[in-house]
């Protein structure tokens, strides 16, 4: 849980952002269990007047030799 003292979270630097197949709620918080048109960290902040205290950054996987990184 660490926002790094930003108020502003950037969800698609989050391991719990998902896209959701509904195209009128095409973003989800899988955390709190939640679907949205806009940002989910939106969301939360105006709902809780505080920035995502569920934020963790995902960590980039450094692919082996000869592989493609995702």
């Amino acid at each position: 849980m660490e926002s790094g003292g930003n108020d502003k979270v950037n969800c698609l630097q989050c391991v719990h952002y998902a896209v959701s197949w509904d195209p009128k709620l095409p973003r989800a918080c899988r955390l709190f269990g939640f679907k949205t048109a806009r940002m989910p960290s939106l969301s939360v902040y105006e709902d809780s007047g505080y920035a995502c205290l569920g934020f963790q950054k995902k960590t980039v996987k450094k692919p082996k030799n000869g592989q493609r990184g995702v």
